[in-house]
């Protein structure tokens, strides 16, 4: 099915589901709904197959499931994925928090700055109207007061006044827009500074609420509310988990008891838990920042104090920075208790979905059930089995962390909230909180605690049967997927219909994800030309240039001062001696000629005759 179809199919479902329960007089919200389906969708016993389109008997079936799960008001299964939505969409990280409260504030003062950077007054009136706006820029920006309060508005515009006259409106108005926004800006984080400052010193501070002292107040009585609303829930987990912990061990108590209804009110519990404390620690860190800043607070005004004193006149280089910081300081504080008032809402408004457990449990029930078990908090478990410790020589191909071994042991992320995994797979729901100090199995990237010993050797001789169990687990209590933090694993999804017809436990989970590919915008090597250029007349003017330069000539002398002014070297490398190597001059042995002449000195007679006599030895004869 395309996915616009499918968009317009789950559309029409939750429409319909929304007409159904409206019918019965619940009105639900449209998120919770499609939450809804999501959990139908997934129980393996309602017999869904995610791998062919839906039928309309499949969506009739679908709708009336939903809508008995919706109206079923007992079931605190239902209580805890109202709980897990309405968080979703009320809670917000602290910084993500601050940084859309600025946001939100900056677009209320919008419409003002832009009158004020825009305008363009010549006359008296109109400059006296820019200058009342300016004024009431700079409450709206502070937040210190109404700008309709006469009282409020004299001492923000003699505030102003001090430091930006009116005669000065004449140089702001040809600034440009974005400088006007960045002293408009100064402006009002200074006459912020001076009007605290007077406050302090008892000469003014109209309309400027004392945060420290109500800080200091709320911030106490919230934390107090929250701790106590935080022991009540464990306590109530304490006891479900004792009485879970009997019906294990008894099996005719398990079938008198209908135990899946106290596991559904633990998970509501421990769930109830979590976001608590999720709103406790933000509540903590909003604390060391308030107390943080109360000193700067003090630290700063007395600082004033000492340079301003009884001085007629200040240097303003001496002063703004510190009207500046100050004004910077209470806008912070004037978050935090936004911030605080928002958390202690959001606990406050979590308190009705635990309504259902007087009504199910009420407490002498509840003491009956009790009765001869020892209702044990999650520290006490935990110092039952602190001697207790996984000897990793036992398990070679696996990784085990220790306190004293592991750096930041503390922070790991530890699977399953901390719950025991091996408990939870094998008494089908239950959770106890895992114990770090007995150690912490890290399996393919991932760390795991359990409460015992031997729940760990357990899980440690085969992790991949415990996991899957859990997983199944989560697909008939949907509530779990977000209590145990089991989003990755339901990211991809096996056919309930493969489910049947082959073992999971040797099923490669089929992975789906959306993909892109991206293409180098410039492939081949850039050739840019740098001299290129594209304006006719800065061509023209460079032409010129070249016209004019053509008519110069450069001269150069050099003088006594210029000459020889540098040491210059040369490295000059002498010649080798050098040979060549050739062969030996050979010859073969000849006879050597041996010829006489005889009769050369003559005779008596006038005649001379010679005689030439030749002694050499033939060739053969040597």
């Amino acid at each position: 099915m395309p996915p616009t179809q499918a968009e317009s199919v789950i559309k029409n479902i939750i429409r319909e589901i929304v007409q159904e329960c409206a019918a019965h007089g619940e009105i639900i919200s449209e998120t919770l709904i499609a939450f809804m389906v999501k959990a139908v969708v997934l129980d393996p016993s309602n017999g869904f197959n995610m791998d062919r389109t839906l039928v309309k008997s499949d969506v009739q079936k679908l709708v009336k499931l939903c809508v008995t799960r919706l109206l079923d008001t007992k079931n605190p299964s239902l209580d805890t994925i109202k709980m897990q939505v309405y968080f979703d969409l009320n809670y917000t990280r602290r910084d993500e928090f601050l940084e859309e409260h600025h946001r939100v504030l900056d677009s209320r003062i919008s419409s003002v700055r832009r009158e004020i950077t825009d305008n363009r007054a010549c006359t008296k009136e109109e400059l006296e109207s820019l200058y009342r706006k300016i004024v009431s820029y700079v409450l709206l920006r502070s937040g210190l007061g109404s700008p309709t309060d006469i009282k409020i508005v004299r001492e923000a515009t003699a505030a102003l006044q001090s430091v930006f006259p009116q005669t000065e409106l004449g140089t702001f108005l040809t600034l440009s827009k974005k400088d006007k926004e960045r002293q408009l800006k100064e402006l009002a984080m200074i006459v912020t500074g001076i009007r605290l400052f007077n406050r302090d010193c008892g000469k003014g501070g109209e309309g400027i609420d004392d945060l420290p002292a109500i800080l200091h107040e709320a911030v106490p009585a919230t934390t107090q509310h929250i701790d106590s609303q935080l022991e009540t829930a464990q306590n109530l987990a304490y006891r479900y988990t004792a009485i879970l912990e009997k019906a294990t061990r008894s099996p005719l108590m398990s079938t008198e008891l209908k135990p899946y209804m106290l596991k559904e009110a633990l998970y509501n519990v421990r769930q109830y838990e979590v976001f608590l404390l999720i709103i406790l620690s933000e509540i903590i860190t909003c604390t060391q920042e308030v107390e943080l800043m109360i000193s700067q607070l003090r630290a700063y005004l007395e600082q004033l104090k000492m340079t301003v004193k009884s001085k007629t006149a200040v240097p303003t280089s001496q002063v703004f920075p510190v009207f500046i910081s100050l004004s910077s300081l209470w806008s912070s504080l004037q978050d935090e208790t936004i911030l605080i008032s928002v958390l202690s809402s959001l606990a406050t408004h979590l308190e009705p979905f635990l309504g259902a457990h007087e009504l199910l449990f009420p407490g002498k029930i509840m003491q009956d059930l009790l009765n001869g078990t020892t209702v044990k908090t999650d520290v006490c478990r935990m110092k039952e089995h602190m001697g207790e410790r996984v000897h990793p020589m036992d398990f070679r191909k696996l990784e085990w962390l220790f306190p004293e071994t592991t750096a930041n042991f503390d922070k790991l992320l530890i699977q399953y909230r901390g719950f025991c995994a091996y408990t939870f797979a094998t008494t089908n729901g239950l959770l106890l909180p895992g114990n770090p100090a007995i150690g912490i199995l890290k399996y393919k990237e991932k760390y795991y605690t359990f409460n015992t010993r031997d729940a760990a050797y357990s899980f440690a001789e085969n992790p991949e049967i415990y996991i899957d169990l859990v997983i199944e687990k989560a697909k008939k209590n949907v509530e779990l997927i977000q209590l145990l933090e089991l989003h990755q694993q339901f990211e991809t999804l096996i056919p309930y219909s493969q489910m049947r017809e082959v073992d999971k436990h040797y099923i490669k989970p089929i992975t789906k994800c959306e993909s892109s590919s991206q293409t180098d915008t410039h492939i081949l090597p850039p050739t840019i030309v740098r001299s290129y250029e594209w304006n006719e007349w800065e061509l023209r003017r460079k032409a010129i240039q070249l016209a004019n330069l053509r008519q110069k000539v450069t001269h150069s002398a050099q003088t006594d001062l210029s000459h020889m002014r540098r040491e210059n070297y040369a490295q000059v490398y002498l010649s080798k001696n050098c040979g060549t190597q050739s062969v030996r001059e050979g010859s073969t042995r000849v006879p050597r000629p041996q010829i006489y002449l005889a009769g050369l000195r003559g005779k008596q007679s006038k005649v001379i005759r010679e005689v030439k006599v030749n002694l050499t030895r033939a060739v053969d004869e040597t």
